[in-house]
């Protein structure tokens, strides 16, 4: 059965975990206490095939709690909530982060504040093992919340079988003395502690000392091998802004899912609320917030997803873009389509002056005659350009996502915006343009009037204007 520890702080949560059987705790990471803990806790627990936790409860020099406890227990308290069924037991722990960073410096390794607070997971964790018997930790049942501290270690009932042995003797050792009733101080001193019961504490000491050597070996054995899996276990996947679903697809395919399990991801439901406002039969597209994350090898489609998800959710909540793409006319799904739209067609800060000319045009109900709108709607039914081959057949595509043949925003999402994309729309420039386009130096031009556009794109777009959608 695997075990997760966890010492709880209010910026990150170390993370440790361990097995029942070989009960050594090996740190794994941590996690940025940012909201989002709660969902990461739940999918270390999934990814472990367990729902048993050890968290740390600080405790004074002079064993009282502290503040930071009572903050423990509250986290201990909503985690139950959070994460149904979680079987939680709080283990008394004292100075543990110290202790942790003077055994990664032990190890003359760089090391970061994170790593302090995974290597505190596991001693909290260890010192759980250490203090319950496999029996106990075997209980099944509902949520529970409780101290660990209980028992003794295997280490101090070693001790102390040793010294209850010693101090027999001695009382059989002072028996034998009165009877004898030796005539002299001098010679009842000698014979008050008897040779065999210093051999037999010296053996007891030499015994808990080899056996704290072979566990503390084991252990460091146990951590490298563990280290060097959780390195081979684990991948990056990116999402790039400006990626289409289509791009995510087939990069998870050369990432070795097969396509049912990348249709299946796709086509699975996800518990966001901003995915309800979706149209329906809308896909992700122009959801999937572009970033970089760190997986486990069996990590599924879905999982992957997740994660960027998240991201688009924190995205919206942190910078209140349903608000503020209601000032601009638009609902949550028409102001990501935007974005999407400004993401593909303008060049690196100049997202605000392209949403501006988008918005007045919409304003106007004017066509916003969009070429990569074009371009995904050819993706979507014609991936290869079979049909489509040139330009002229392209632009008179039959598609709700075609803007130089339909007035309004394409039907939804033609990629995955950058926030940058997205606060363009939420936030466009002072600005009055009707035109835009960018020339063959990569530079762009805005433009009033029709003419004005046509004297750009003699000027400036010679080659750009006409390459193949």
């Amino acid at each position: 059965m695997r075990i997760i520890g966890l010492d709880v702080g209010e910026k990150r949560i170390g993370v440790a975990k361990a097995d029942s059987d070989t009960r050594i705790a090996i740190p794994v990471g941590f996690i940025l206490v940012d909201g989002n803990e709660w969902q990461e806790i739940a999918r270390i627990a999934r990814m472990n095939n367990t729902d048993w936790f050890v968290l740390g409860l600080p405790r004074s020099n002079d064993g009282n709690e502290t503040a930071q406890s009572m903050y423990v227990r509250n986290f201990a308290k909503t985690m139950v909530e959070k994460i149904p069924n979680a079987k939680i037991r709080l283990q008394d722990e004292s100075l543990t982060s110290v202790e942790a960073e003077y055994r990664l410096k032990q190890r003359k390794k760089k090391y970061e504040k994170g790593e302090i607070d995974a290597e505190a997971a596991s001693i909290i964790l260890q010192d759980f093992l250490e203090s319950f018997k496999p029996a106990e930790m075997n209980v099944e049942g509902g949520a529970s919340v409780s101290s660990a501290n209980t028992e003794m270690s295997t280490v101090q009932q070693v001790a102390q079988n040793a010294a209850s042995i010693a101090k027999k003797e001695v009382d059989k050792a002072t028996l034998e003395v009165k009877k004898a009733k030796v005539k002299t101080k001098k010679a009842l001193a000698w014979f008050v502690v008897p040779p065999i019961v210093i051999v037999i504490i010296l053996l007891g000491i030499t015994a808990v000392l080899k056996y704290r050597d072979h566990v503390r070996a084991e252990r460091e054995a146990e951590y490298a091998r563990q280290e060097a899996e959780m390195k081979a276990e684990t991948f990056d996947f990116t999402i790039l802004p400006g990626e289409t679903i289509f791009d995510v697809k087939e990069k998870l395919i050369k990432k070795g899912y097969t396509p049912e399990e990348v249709e299946a991801g796709f086509n699975a439901e996800y518990d966001f609320d901003f995915l309800k406002e979706r149209p329906e039969g809308a896909s992700l597209e122009g959801y999937l917030y572009p970033e970089t994350h760190n997986y486990y090898a069996d990590a599924t489609v879905q999982d992957i997803l997740t994660k960027y998800l998240e991201g688009m959710q924190t995205a919206i909540q942190d910078n209140n873009l349903v608000e503020r793409f209601g000032a601009q006319g638009l609902n949550l799904f028409e102001g990501i389509t935007l974005a999407s739209v400004v993401q593909k067609e303008a060049v690196p800060g100049e997202q605000g002056t392209v949403s501006q000319v988008f918005l007045s045009r919409l304003k106007l109900g004017w066509k916003m005659g969009s070429d990569v709108t074009v371009s995904y709607a050819l993706d979507v039914v014609d991936p290869e350009r079979e049909t489509y081959k040139d330009n002229s057949a392209a632009l008179k595509i039959d598609s709700c996502y075609n803007t130089r043949l339909y007035t309004g925003l394409p039907c939804g999402p033609i990629s995955n915006p950058s926030l940058s994309s997205l606060i363009s729309v939420a936030e466009p420039t002072n600005t009055s343009y009707l035109y835009f386009l960018t020339g063959d130096d990569g530079m762009m031009y805005y433009s009033y009037t029709e003419y004005e556009h046509n004297q750009n794109a003699i000027l400036h777009c010679q080659e750009l204007c006409n390459i193949s959608l």
